[in-house]
Formats: C-alpha cells, structure tokens, sequence
C-alpha cells in the first residue's frame, strides 16, 4: 500500500512526513517523559514567541476577507463551473462537520463552565460563578470558536487555492498558497516539498489527538453509562471501531462515506439541539445567546489581542489559535475541493460569518444548559468536571434532562461521528497533497486514515502523556504554517484580482467570439 501511496507523487513530501511520525512514535515508546518535557518546553517557547502574532493574524484574516467579499471581487465564482456540483445543504454539512468536529460537542459543553467558574482575564471585575459571570463566559467561547477561528480555516487561503489550482493550474497543495507570488516555482522544489510536509504533520497531529482522546472519552462514558470498564482493551476496541468506520468512509470517496456522514452529522445535531431546547431552560438560553452575542461583539476589538495574561492565554487563546492555525492549509484544500462554482462572497459569508454564529448558538444551548444547572444546583457541574475533566461535563449536563438515558448515547453517537468526519476528511486532503491528485486512489486514502489510527493507538497505549504531548505538538508546528498564513494576507487579495480579471476576460473573449459569428452570417 504504501508503494502504491508514493507511487506517481512527490516522494519527498511522505518520505518526510513518516519519517518525522514514525522517530516521533518511537522516541514515544523509547522515552515518553522526556518527550513529553522537550515538547512542553517548545510548545512554551513557541506561544511566547507567536502568540500575539497569532491574535493580530487572526484578525487581519478575518478583516480583510470580509473586504475582499463586501468588495466587487465577492461576485467572482472559484474554479469552471458556471455554478456548483455538489448541493448547498451538502456543502454547507461538509464545511460544519468537518471544521467543527468532536470539539464541537465536548468542548461546546466544557468550555462555558470553565470560563464561568474561572472568567477570563477580559472580564477581570466579574465575580466567578455567579449570575453576572454567564455572558461573559459563553462571549469568551464565542472568540474562541467564532468569526476569527472559522475565517483562518476557509477563507482567505482557500481564495487563494481555487486561484492557485484552476487559473493557475498547479496542484492543490498547501505550496499553492504562495502561487500569486512565486507562480510555478514551487511545483517540483524541494522547499515546496517541506511547505507540503510540515502542513500534513500539523494537521495530522490535530487529528491523530482528538481520535485517541475520543476512544479514553467514550470510555469514560461507556463505564458512567453502562458500567463497562474503563480499561485501555474497552478503549482499543473503540478505537478500532472508530478507525474502521471513517477508514471506510474514506476508502468509498467524497461522494459516499463523507456526504453521508455529513448529511447524518447534521440532521442528528440539528434534532438533539431542538430536544435540548424543548426539554432543557430554553428561556435561559435564548437570553443568554442574545446578551453574550452582543457582548461579544462589542468586546472582540478587545478579547482579540488581550495579551494582559499570556498564562492564561497559552492554554486558552493562544493554544486554539495554534491549533486552528495548524489545521488550516489542508482544511483550505478540503474546502476549495468541494467549493467550485461558489462565489467569493458566498464563501466567506458562510464560513465566516454563518457557520460562526450557528457554532456560537451551538455552545450556547449545551455550554449554558451546563451554567444553568451549576447555578440551579453548586456543584452539578463543577464536582464532575473537576473529577473527571471533559467528558464528565456533557454527562452530568445531560443528566439532570428529561429522557437522559436516550439522550446521552445519542450525544456520544454524535461526538463519534464528528470525529470520524473529521478523520475522513483529512485522510484525503492528505492523499490529495501526497499525490498531487484531486481524486487519490482508494488506497492512498485507505493508508493515511489507517496510519493515523495506528499512531493514535500506539500512544493511547502509551498513556495520555503521549496523547497530550502530540495534543500540544500542532501549536509548535503552527509556528511555520502561520508564516505560511500570514502570506495569504498578500497573496489573498492578488488572487481575487486576478481571478475577476481573468473571468472578465473570458467573458469579453465569448462576447468577441459573439460578434464574429453574427457578422459572418
């Protein structure tokens, strides 16, 4: 398989990337702690270092997206196509399940009581869990899986790809990102070659860690649901199952596995978020989505580059932006892949303003449900969350509901899918920058989502030391792919210019082609 995988392909760009996975797993296995120590201390040294750049990188990208769609080049459709092949309802399920992913529901329900029970320092005067405290704990959610986040996944650098990919006719690859700049330089160099590499290894390592963090986390769940043992053979199994199922959603294509995945993925969410709503404080949480809304809105300028407290910021802040920073070439490609035919405008707008606001109501209804009932009743919450972590906070949320003991499995069910969506996804964004290919072969797919099962097994056998280490490992390789993003900031506006002119140009030369016709006749 993996001859097949390098077969026809740049074969620098896997060469190094399971070079670089397979030293990391085996100084893993050989000295976890030390591994473990040396990538505390880079992931320290990088957040002090990148991290302010990352807030003002972050907000620049979303500033000038949001110019470059409100201007006349938002009219311009990406790619061919006159209008586009897949449907919006899947379109718009791909984007949401693939970029929201499992940390859409743990963290949806986990965050908003941290924040709560221990405000953030943008709200240094508010008292912690109090009445005062809800808004300002679901507005700092909101900035952490809001505007900024979802623009820096989707917006400019896709512009760039569908530029780079269809008027350029270089390959779909996070190289592409500098096409405006250095055109077809890249293509068969090796920097090129690294750029590749570095941008799989980050997106792998953020994909690698939830898929092992899911099967200890369904674990948990399993043994607090059903009484069966959390045992490392239980979380195995389950990872095995979850490898299995998005392996071969992968392995049908784009056009099966992931649309279906995505089509259940929302309908599923959008049913479980209606009972909640019905069932659960439903005044509480229109209220409070409304008052945190407009919080966070008017304290964004602020919350956005607030540096006051980098302890606070390099695992808050600083560590979401690392990471979505390190997810964002190759989520770039999944998007411009599915996105041809699209309007610039109509890409920003939803992946940057919709799918926000829609991910913000999503964190309102499980995250306040959670506020709720820890306001209702001291220690609902908090006692569980701080026993047990993540997991606990969605259980114990989920709990105090009518029809808990449906509505728990189905939540896991959905967690579970969100990541296998994630996990397909990725495995062929991976397989299409590997072979330089829109469409990779079965088995190139098939290779990369079973090689990311397979890490992710050797180091949940490890222990959670190896899991958090390749956990905080993306932040460290965002350091390079930010440089790489911020040169979108140039190379964003250039290719939507370029890309109007050259339309416009198409468009003259059929009108041209017109006029000859009807006056030879």
């Amino acid at each position: 398989m993996l001859s097949n995988t390098l077969k026809g392909s740049d074969k620098l760009v896997p060469a190094l990337t399971i070079s670089f996975m397979g030293l990391f797993l085996l100084f893993s296995l050989i000295d976890l702690q030390t591994v473990t120590q040396l990538i505390g201390a880079a992931f320290t040294a990088t957040t002090a270092y990148f991290g302010e750049f990352w807030q003002w990188l972050m907000v620049l990208n979303f500033a000038v997206a949001v110019v470059i769609a409100c201007s006349s080049y938002g009219r311009t459709r990406m790619g061919s196509l006159k209008k586009p092949n897949i449907g919006t309802f899947r379109w718009l399920a791909m984007i949401m399940c693939t970029l929201l992913a499992g940390g859409g529901v743990f963290w949806s329900a986990a965050e908003p009581i941290y924040h709560f029970l221990t405000p953030s320092p943008s709200y240094p005067s508010v008292t912690a869990a109090s009445a005062e405290a809800v808004s300002p704990a679901l507005s700092q959610s909101f900035l952490h899986w809001g505007f900024l986040a979802w623009a820096v996944l989707g917006t400019l650098a896709t512009i760039v790809l569908m530029y780079a990919h269809h008027q350029g006719g270089v390959k779909l690859r996070p190289r592409a990102l500098l096409y405006p700049i250095l055109g077809d330089r890249l293509e068969n160099h090796w920097v090129g070659s690294v750029i590749d590499a570095c941008s799989i290894i980050a997106v792998a390592a953020g994909t690698i860690g939830p898929i092992g963090f899911l099967a200890s986390q369904l674990g948990y769940s399993l043994e607090a649901v059903l009484g069966i043992e959390n045992s490392m053979t239980s979380q195995m199994g389950i990872l095995a199952a979850v490898v299995a199922i998005y392996s071969i959603s992968a392995f049908t294509g784009m056009d099966k596995g992931l649309q279906w995945l995505s089509r259940f993925n929302v309908v599923g969410a959008f049913a479980l978020l209606m009972i909640m709503l019905v069932f659960g404080p439903t005044q509480f949480i229109f209220e409070h989505f409304g008052s945190a809304f407009a919080m966070y809105l008017q304290q964004a300028p602020e919350m956005s580059v607030n540096a006051a407290d980098p302890g606070w910021n390099q695992w808050w802040t600083w560590f979401f932006w690392g990471w979505f920073i390190g997810f964002a070439p190759m989520m770039a490609i999944f998007i411009a892949r599915i996105s041809e035919g699209r309007s610039i405008r109509e890409l920003v707008l939803t992946v940057a303003i919709g799918a926000p606001i829609v991910t913000n109501f999503w964190f309102t209804v499980l995250g306040g449900t959670g506020i709720f009932f820890e306001l209702q009743m001291p220690g609902s919450i908090s006692a569980p969350l701080a026993e047990a972590g993540l997991p606990a906070v969605l259980l114990a949320s989920l709990a105090q509901l009518p029809f808990s003991d449906l509505l728990i499995p189905a939540f896991l069910v959905l967690t579970t899918t969100f990541v296998v969506t994630t996990g397909d996804s990725m495995a062929y964004s991976i397989a299409m920058v590997v072979s330089g290919d829109n469409e990779p072969t079965k088995g190139q797919r098939l290779f990369w989502a079973i090689t990311m099962g397979c890490i992710a097994a050797v180091l949940l056998v490890a222990g959670d030391g190896g899991l958090n280490a390749l956990q905080s490992f993306i932040v460290i390789t965002a350091a390079p792919v930010s440089l790489l993003i911020a040169i979108t900031l140039i190379t964003g506006p250039m290719a939507a210019k370029r890309m109007k002119k050259q339309k416009v140009a198409e468009k003259d030369a059929v009108w041209q082609q017109g006029d000859v016709a009807s006056q030879s006749l």
